[in-house]
């Protein structure tokens, strides 16, 4: 369980910053750190368990038909990032809260970075695939939300979008590697798949699945040549780049390769795509670090060179290059996620990061200068901090490896890229903090308050510690995280700053000397770097972007004219010819159920349905007549319905059927009373001859679907309902148990839709009211006279008699519906026809005067109150919406059930009201809008909102 709230805690976290900034600022940070600060806590608390080679697991069934468990475990590979999640969360928190201005609203700043650590903490707890797969998507999300935090910023918003493009893209393709890997495991949990290396790596999938999972890991941590879009998430603020590039979004790819190693790794596809690719970004972002300007662009390519360290050792598939590629992932958190907060503090007090601009702030910057002097050298590799050590052992790794024969090619271009590591380390050190300095800056240089350099410092120290006393600050860390990458395979080696002389010390002294000299004559590098041509990722990224896009448009709008006729034309089309080829594409004989005699009412109402189809067709631009007859048909077939024995579907069907005659009559108001002339059939005879044949083919096509069911025997899931209604749902109406209980899910799914569709119409018709659509309505003349008597006085009586009736029908249909026809969508649309009456009879300002009810609020509650009911379910674990029932004796009344379905049903109730209402009484809205008062109208009719800026809903 404690594992669950790990994971939670920053997601219940992201409530409170917005709340709490109320409080203040330091109040929202203290919150924001507080859940922060207890999530950290838990993890700590399974520490000896993890060390002691335990793995903690919890886990619940979800949707396991699709395989789908919330299922959590914490090994030394999960416990290792996610510390480093949490933990520099916790100073990223602290930093932010004095680094932020009072201009920037902190609490939505807090809630998107506990959404984003939420999302991490998932990603590296998760021990199923698909839920994995779930939090992948989140981070892409949130991160989002965090590069483009500054929107006011063009950079920001676009930064934020090519990131969201380019992971987004790598997790659609990392989501169906994922599915074939689960495919070849015979399971989605990562615990099962870990142990299928055998299978995995004989399936002819497996190089399909490889290459999928692995541009989801490069796009996501921007390997090569993805690895634009990580610079241009500089637009950020500094704590986000902070912690995106030290410890969360760009190691989730590094997280992913080294999860998967134990079942991808030791194969030549894997050494020569991951290692390969690791190389060629750790040299090219080490060399484009050196002549970038920026400070923060600075440090985002050097992070792009050493996450392609960190992939390079990963791809070698030894187990002592997992054992370097863990420690250098904790060495880059440490001195990463110093230097960012130190390029911040300069930003922060001098007003710039641009490195041309700045000089000898070592004078008066001494405390910030001496972070960035031990945290840069730790960059370039020097003893004897944590950053020499893993450089060591990268080196040591690279002597040892071959490609394509070449014994020398690796080692040499990974000592080229610390050569540059090296340059660009010290050109952060030397001309920002030393030389001259500058007098024009756009702030007043001084060191920051403690709040602002304390996180950094904490993270120096242990850059310190770390490469003093590597085995005893780090070493069991390492080795419990190495045994978990490798899968129990660990060779004998310990962490040292002193391994003798060796090729590995050799080729790091040849780097340290390189380097420096590339500095000294850096504006000659600096030139001869200008003079070659430099082609602009971000510049290519929109011309191909901008390119999709107009090819989009073009395609869009040539098939989307607009046509209704064209797009049902399309649609039937391609379900009719699915349903040909498979008849046809298989054997089939006549079928053997004998044939029932048919009656001459069956007969009647046959010829009328297809009388009626006939006139709507003819009838299609007189509109009103063609609606009527629509209903008629409805009507016919809910006749049907009766007659074959169905009254709940009947019931169902004349209630929808008046409560979308309805509809279509007040949207009717608007338009002309005819149809086009230009769709006569002399204006366009090939369309019409189109629709004359799609029609008839289609309706052959549903016509023998239909014979060939009803002709054949065949199982049916009717059976089991009718079965175990009784038993299982404790209703008597099968039809009712099917939607509250059975198949209640689906139903809580389609309420959910109706009010989302609901509540876009209402958006839709609210926008008609205002502005300049609202202007030309109440302008707008009708095509036919009006009525001199708007509410005739009978409809106003009847109506207002039927309402107290119509209501207790409903309520009646609604009670009775778990064992007789009825229950809570029906009577829902009852109660609305009632209510929608009022206000045809009435006018919208007399019944809004009177029924003061916020169908908003109404959709929300029933919603609320169906999931309620299915989570209280889960209470007393049970799967979702499952049912219960009890019989109970009342005095005078007798034996009563009562089953807890009724308030699934309530939520139905209030949704289907909510939703048909909020829908037909906007529409009346617009017919008031429209209407002109005639002069002697009474002022007790007139709407006393009319006079304000906005009716009420």
């Amino acid at each position: 369980m404690s594992l669950l709230l790990i994971v939670l805690l920053p997601f219940l976290g992201a409530l409170f910053p917005a709340l709490m900034i109320r409080a203040g600022r330091t109040a929202c940070a203290t919150t924001t750190f507080t859940f922060s600060l207890l999530a950290f806590a838990l993890l700590l608390s399974h520490a000896p368990a993890v060390f002691d080679g335990e793995v903690v697991r919890v886990s619940w069934d979800w949707l396991p038909g699709l395989g789908l468990n919330a299922s959590f475990f914490l090994d030394g590979l999960g416990f290792f990032f996610a510390g480093l999640i949490l933990g520099i969360g916790l100073l990223i928190i602290t930093y932010a809260r004095f680094y932020l201005s009072k201009d920037d609203p902190m609490g939505s700043f807090y809630t998107y970075l506990l959404l984003f650590q939420g999302a991490m903490v998932g990603i590296v707890l998760s021990d199923n695939i698909l839920l994995l797969l779930v939090f992948w998507e989140l981070t892409s999300l949130s991160s989002f939300l965090l590069i483009g935090y500054w929107k006011h910023l063009p950079e920001g918003r676009q930064g934020a979008r090519m990131a969201l493009t380019v992971t987004g893209a790598g997790g659609l393709a990392m989501i169906a590697g994922m599915l074939l890997l689960g495919e070849i495991a015979g399971s989605y949990n990562l615990s099962d798949i870990l142990l299928a290396r055998e299978a995995i790596q004989a399936s002819p999938l497996y190089l399909p699945a490889l290459l999928l999972i692995l541009v989801g890991c490069f796009t996501k941590s921007a390997q090569f040549p993805f690895h634009f879009w990580l610079p241009h998430a500089m637009a950020a603020p500094t704590p986000v780049s902070a912690y995106l590039h030290s410890a969360t979004m760009v190691k989730a790819g590094i997280f992913l390769m080294a999860r998967m190693w134990p079942v991808l790794a030791g194969t030549t596809e894997w050494f020569y795509i991951v290692a390969t690719t690791g190389l060629v970004t750790m040299l090219v972002g080490a060399v484009i670090a050196l002549f970038k300007d920026d400070l923060k662009g600075l440090l985002a390519f050097s992070t792009v060179s050493h996450l392609g360290l960190v992939t390079m050792l990963l791809g070698f598939g030894t187990p002592l290059a997992a054992v370097a590629a863990v420690f250098h992932i904790l060495n880059h958190a440490t001195f990463k996620a110093a230097l960012f907060m130190n390029a911040g503090i300069v930003d922060h007090e001098t007003g710039t990061r641009h490195i041309p601009h700045l000089g000898g702030l070592l004078h008066v910057m001494p405390i910030t200068a001496t972070l960035a002097m031990v945290a840069g050298a730790s960059m370039a590799g020097l003893p004897p901090l944590n950053g020499f050590i893993s450089k060591e052992m990268m080196l040591h790794e690279a002597v040892a490896a071959e490609w394509l024969g070449s014994g020398w090619l690796i080692a040499a271009l990974a000592t080229l890229a610390a050569c540059f590591s090296v340059a660009y380390s010290f050109r952060y050190i030397v001309h920002v903090f030393f030389g001259r300095t500058r007098t024009r800056l756009p702030g007043k240089p001084h060191d920051p308050p403690a709040g602002m350099w304390l996180p950094p410092a904490l993270l120096v120290v242990l850059v310190v510690l770390i490469g003093l006393f590597p085995d005893a600050v780090a070493g069991p860390l390492v080795a419990v995280v190495s045994r978990a990458v490798t899968g129990g395979q660990l060779m004998d080696y310990h962490l040292a700053l002193w391994h003798g002389i060796t090729p590995a010390l050799g080729l790091s002294v040849v780097a340290v000397a390189v380097g420096l000299t590339l500095l000294r004559f850096y504006p000659r590098v600096r030139a001869a770097w200008a003079a070659g041509p430099h082609p602009e990722a971000k510049a290519m990224f929109e011309t191909v972007l901008a390119a999709l896009v107009a090819l989009a448009q073009r395609v869009t709008h040539g098939l989307h004219n607009g046509s209704l006729q064209r797009y049902l034309a399309f649609a039937i089309t391609a379900v009719t010819a699915a349903g040909f080829a498979a008849f046809f594409g298989t054997s089939h004989a006549p079928g053997t159920r004998p044939l029932l005699p048919a009656e001459p009412v069956a007969i009647v109402a046959w010829l009328l349905l297809v009388g009626g189809c006939g006139l709507t067709v003819f009838l299609f631009r007189r509109r009103l007549l063609a609606v009527l007859v629509a209903g008629t048909v409805g009507l016919i077939v809910c006749v049907a319905f009766i007659y074959l024995s169905a009254p709940d579907l009947a019931l169902t069907q004349i209630s929808v059927e008046v409560t979308t005659v309805i509809l279509i009559l007040l949207a009717l108001y608007f338009l002309p009373k005819q149809g086009p002339h230009s769709s006569s059939v002399r204006a366009d005879p090939m369309r019409h001859l189109r629709d004359a044949v799609l029609a008839i083919v289609a309706g052959l096509g549903m016509g023998g679907a239909s014979w060939a069911m009803l002709t054949r025997d065949g199982t049916s899931l009717s059976r089991y309902y009718l079965e175990n209604s009784v038993s299982e749902g404790g209703g008597t109406n099968v039809v009712n148990v099917i939607l509250v209980d059975f198949r209640g899910f689906d139903t809580f799914g389609e309420i959910t839709v109706l009010g989302i569709a609901a509540l876009a119409i209402y958006a839709l018709l609210d926008g008609s009211l205002f502005g300049r659509v609202g202007r030309r309505l109440s302008t707008w003349t009708p095509d036919l006279p009006q009525s001199v008597d708007r509410h005739p006085m009978i409809m106003v009586v009847a109506t207002r008699v039927m309402l107290p009736l119509a209501m207790l029908v409903g309520a009646y249909i609604f009670l009775r519906g778990h064992n007789q026809p009825g229950g809570g969508f029906i009577a829902a649309l009852v109660v609305s026809i009632a209510l929608i009456m009022q206000y045809m009879a009435s006018g919208f300002g007399w019944a809004a005067q009177r029924v003061r009810v916020n169908y908003h609020a109404m959709i929300g509650a029933g919603v609320l109150v169906a999931a309620a009911t299915g989570i209280g379910a889960m209470v007393m674990e049970q799967p979702f919406l499952t049912s219960t029932f009890a019989h109970v004796h009342l005095p005078l009344v007798g034996e009563v059930e009562i089953a807890s379905a009724m308030a699934f049903d309530t939520g139905v109730f209030l949704t289907v009201v909510g939703a048909v209402m909020l829908a037909l009484a906007n529409l009346s809205r617009m017919g008031r809008r429209t209407a002109q008062l005639p002069v002697n109208q009474s002022a007790m009719d007139v709407d006393p909102s009319a006079v304000s800026a906005k009716e009420p809903n």
